[in-house]
């Protein structure tokens, strides 16, 4: 337990490096090359990323699941298959992507707002077979639960764009030269870090062995995988479309309609999948745990792991909620200036934890082999989200988003509980520590009211947020402890004990008795 906090920890530590030296970089860069250099160069990163996704998307998780169940079975060679299974078949979709847009790029032009967009995008092309590799090993590292080698990497990736695209958008001619240097960094470091995973791979003594027979296994698992993603970035794409036409004939002006676009999806949406970012590093580590135990038949560890993932998702999210629902608006002028993004976020507060349990529900079931039912459940709720931002605009304008986007992650939290519920041999019981994290919220959003109210005239809107915000998150988390659903002898013994009972790892007795 000691060790499985620790690791978590250690991740969490360089996945915020990494995003804050990103988000450094992306500072350097509004600067540098404007806001008009900063779109040329997004367009085609975009472009770029939808074929990563097509190309090897659900193949690192799949890698990673396999195996762990070929290893639970023992049969070792097998686990080697299916890392050159993986890396075959990534490089007979990336390969041909490559050769097709680098051929064509130009005759393309319809896929890109700005013509400029498409000499950037040829110049990242290349690292389109380097990272595609690059994942497969990534997954292998998350199979042998070796995270502080995937940890490095990805940070010192990211450190390697930033050092080499100062350096070449320094002596930028304009800002078109400055979003075509920037595009020749990103594909530098995508071969520094796929050159890193080459050597870390062979230093960990990792074999490749003959893939016959394991391809048809890899493609069964990683193809719904990456059709969901696929699907999810275009649903991403065609709602950037469709949304803006119907609220315009909503009767929004094209001024108005793309105001309120950017302010929902540009602003808000980013903040509101904080918590499911920081829950990320926990998920990536929690994952092959559940595999292994789900493989091995463990029904009890795997009880314990579900739980576990499910109780630190709804009790890190909650304290977030309050916090949005409350300073809102706050948060919108604070970061982007704008009434309106404020507004949306307050609106869509409680959205939160719905994303975070469709995303980590969502992961574990993927490791237990059932991308098949989390494909369906994707494509289900996102009709439904579709059907809301067509119809919805004339009665709710830009909410139709949030309704949508509730069906979207809503529906899917719901279906993928009742499926895990369904896989586990011994039931999870995380119902009642839910509906006691949900009721906590009322008290403290009344708190935070007040205490704003009080303050906001006084001290000013930057001091009241982070007052208000500190308050919150102490009482919400003193409620917790008050009603016995954090055990405070746990964090006494800070997880010294390797195999605990039940009674010990449980988030308090409330839950448990579920």
């Amino acid at each position: 337990m000691r060790a499985f906090f620790k690791t978590v920890a250690i991740v969490t530590v360089f996945s915020i490096c990494e995003k804050f030296l990103g988000f450094l970089y992306r500072v350097y860069l509004s600067h540098s090359i404007g806001a008009e250099g900063i779109g040329i160069y997004q367009v085609a990163l975009s472009v770029f990323s939808l074929l990563l996704t097509i190309s090897c998307s659900g193949t690192p998780i799949t890698v990673s699941r396999l195996m762990t169940k070929y290893r639970a079975e023992k049969k070792y060679d097998k686990a080697n298959s299916i890392i050159s299974a993986g890396i075959t078949v990534t490089l007979c979709f990336a390969i041909p992507l490559f050769i097709v847009f680098f051929i064509f790029a130009p005759k393309l032009t319809f896929i890109f707002a700005d013509p400029r967009c498409i000499s950037v995008f040829k110049v990242v092309l290349p690292g389109l077979i380097f990272t595609s590799v690059y994942a497969v090993l990534r997954g292998v590292f998350w199979g042998d639960k070796d995270f502080l080698p995937y940890s490095i990497i990805e940070l010192l990736e990211e450190a390697c764009m930033i050092i080499v695209g100062v350096i070449l958008i320094t002596f930028a001619s304009d800002v078109y030269d400055g979003a075509f240097r920037a595009g020749v960094a990103v594909l530098i470091s995508y071969v520094f870090s796929f050159a890193l995973a080459v050597v870390v791979f062979f230093l960990r003594r990792h074999k490749l062995k003959n893939p016959r027979g394991e391809f048809k296994p890899l493609l069964a698992s990683a193809m719904p995988v990456t059709a969901m993603r696929t699907a999810n970035s275009l649903a991403v794409s065609m709602v950037s479309i469709i949304l803006p036409l119907r609220l315009v004939a909503a009767g929004y002006t094209n001024a108005e309609a793309m105001s309120s676009f950017g302010a929902a999806v540009g602003q808000a949406i980013p903040l509101l999948f904080i918590p499911t970012t920081l829950i990320g590093s926990f998920t990536l580590v929690l994952v092959p745990e559940i595999s292994e135990s789900f493989y091995k038949k463990r029904s009890y560890y795997l009880k314990r792991d579900v739980e576990k993932a499910l109780k630190f998702c709804i009790f890190l999210t909650s304290l977030f909620i309050p916090i949005f629902f409350v300073c809102g608006k706050e948060i919108g002028i604070l970061v982007f200036n704008g009434h309106e993004c404020g507004t949306y976020l307050t609106a869509s507060a409680f959205l939160m934890l719905f994303m975070s349990l469709s995303s980590i529900t969502t992961s574990m079931l993927n490791s237990m082999g059932l991308e098949h039912k989390t494909l369906v459940y994707y494509i289900i709720s996102g009709i439904f989200m579709l059907l809301c931002i067509w119809f919805l605009p004339k009665v709710c304008g830009i909410y139709s988003l949030l309704i949508g986007f509730s069906f979207i992650y809503g529906l899917t939290s719901i279906l993928n509980l009742v499926l895990l519920n369904k896989n586990c041999a011994e039931k999870p019981k995380y119902v009642k520590f839910l509906i006691w994290s949900i009721f906590l919220l009322v008290p403290t959003s009344i708190l935070g009211l007040m205490l704003k109210k009080l303050l906001l005239s006084v001290l000013g809107t930057f001091i009241t947020f982070l007052v208000c915000s500190f308050v919150m998150i102490i009482f919400n988390a003193s409620l917790y402890f008050g009603f016995n659903l954090l055990s405070v002898d746990l964090i006494k013994r800070k997880f010294k004990i390797n195999k605990p009972k039940a009674k010990q790892l449980s988030f308090g007795k409330i839950a448990n008795k579920n």
